[in-house]
């Protein structure tokens, strides 16, 4: 078993105020973390981040990987029980911030960006704090 360092740098290692930047940590998952992300112009997006500070799919074994996985699917079946999107889309990028994540980005037709690819961050749509809870045992009580 690889054991992999955690980035000081890195909001999805080190929590805090870098990870506040852009997102709230609902809870761990299997080999993961499940993130709210604060900008819902989606209703619902979030982001499950692995558990250690790898780059690519390619850097975990495949038990790992498929644990990975799992965590991704477990969370797009709470969004879409929570918030009953027509689609989601799944983003992996990390040209930057080099840490294996998945957005799990709710579309709904009709709606912001339907029919197209998904901004990074659209910046069109923030909540209080209350609201930001309210969602987070939204997607709680549907995991």
């Amino acid at each position: 078993m690889e054991i992999f360092m955690k980035d000081t740098n890195c909001g999805y290692c080190v929590g805090g105020e870098p990870l506040a930047k852009f997102g709230i940590k609902i809870c761990d998952l299997d080999v993961s973390q499940l993130i709210l992300f604060k900008e819902q112009s989606k209703p619902g997006r979030c982001i499950v981040a692995y558990k250690d500070h790898v780059s690519e799919i390619v850097d975990i074994s495949e038990e790992e990987r498929n644990r990975f996985f799992a965590d991704v699917t477990r969370a797009a079946k709470a969004i879409h029980a929570a918030f009953h999107p027509d689609k989601l889309n799944y983003g992996a990028y990390g040209d930057t911030g080099c840490h294996l994540h998945f957005h799990l980005v709710p579309k709904y037709n009709g709606g912001d960006e339907w029919g197209g690819v998904f901004q990074m961050n659209p910046d069109k749509k923030y909540l209080s704090d209350a609201e930001y809870e309210e969602m987070i045992e939204k997607i709680k009580a549907c995991l």
